[in-house]
């Protein structure tokens, strides 16, 4: 899985490329030794995808320019929403910006809350949302492109969650609205390209797609 990522990146022109690594890492290198512009970094505790993201700080300190912030378990990933998005965030100067899907079944994945305006006001988290917002089919399939300034900024001032002392990196946006910031989303993100792996049908089914995506690329 983590593999394809990397080529997603690779593809959409990324010249550094850093894995947060945790338990098990030992796995995980493995997979991507073959890959020379791959850096680690190690997260030693397992406190959110926002601790996760600021496990890497020493190695974005000297970074002024832009970043992909992506999961490593969604092989369907496609270099060309990268692109969408880098254009996107670029061509508005914007110090985060979103890539979202609009889904049949949202049950799992953080939900878009947009305000009466349309514009976008935060990401809940489904553990989080209130009945109106489970309703809600934008979902949040992890996407984001940052100014590494402005997120490095942001990380630090995200409060630890109440429920399970997560540090959210989904907080960081609404940080950066907060201070003014420009905040982009753009629904970029095809359905099929969010599903994700929790039992072995779905493996089967991601696996399948990709396999097809392979041969009529061949």
């Amino acid at each position: 899985m983590v593999c394809a990522v990397v080529d997603a990146c690779r593809e959409a022109g990324c010249a550094r490329i850093i894995i947060v690594v945790g338990y098990r890492q030992e796995k995980v290198r493995a997979a991507l030794r073959s890959f020379e512009e791959v850096e680690f970094a190690v997260q030693e505790e397992q406190l959110g995808t926002g601790h996760a993201v600021g496990s890497a700080r020493h190695l974005l300190t000297r970074e002024s320019g832009d970043a992909f912030v992506l999961c490593g378990d969604g092989p369907l990933i496609r270099s060309q929403t990268l692109r969408r998005m880098l254009e996107r965030h670029r061509g508005t100067g914007a110090s985060a910006t979103l890539a979202t899907s609009v889904i049949e079944n949202p049950a799992g994945y953080g939900r878009i809350v947009r305000d009466a305006d349309g514009r976008f006001e935060r990401i809940v988290e489904e553990r989080d949302a209130s009945e109106a917002e489970r309703a809600i089919r934008e979902v949040n399939p992890s996407y984001y492109c940052f100014r590494v300034p402005a997120l490095l900024g942001a990380l630090a001032r995200v409060r630890r969650n109440e429920r399970n002392g997560e540090y959210y990196i989904t907080d960081v946006p609404s940080v950066l609205l907060s201070d003014g910031r420009t905040v982009e989303v753009i629904d970029a993100v095809p359905a099929e390209d969010v599903l994700s792996i929790n039992t072995p049908e779905d493996l089967a089914l991601v696996d399948r797609i990709f396999r097809s995506r392979k041969g009529e690329a061949a």
